[in-house]
């Protein structure tokens, strides 16, 4: 999982502009195009961005826990 391919996907499925998105953020466009490219990101930038885009994105990492708990107890 890209944390930063999601929040790109939920911004683009919200129909939400990327300089709707800064301004909510309290950063600048390129800080939101960095975002996106992201593969981790800080549990408080998440959350503000969670609370930004109303959708729990903790969720996909809980998903991805329980993914792996499964596969490693069938080892």
């Amino acid at each position: 999982m890209i944390i930063g391919e999601a929040i790109q996907q939920e911004l683009h499925s919200q129909e939400r502009s990327v300089a709707w998105f800064a301004r909510k953020l309290n950063c600048n466009r390129q800080n939101v195009y960095d975002i996106f490219k992201r593969r981790t990101i800080d549990t408080e930038l998440l959350m503000r961005i969670s609370k930004v885009l109303n959708k729990n994105f903790f969720e996909l990492y809980n998903r991805e826990f329980i993914d792996w708990r499964r596969a490693d107890r069938m080892k």
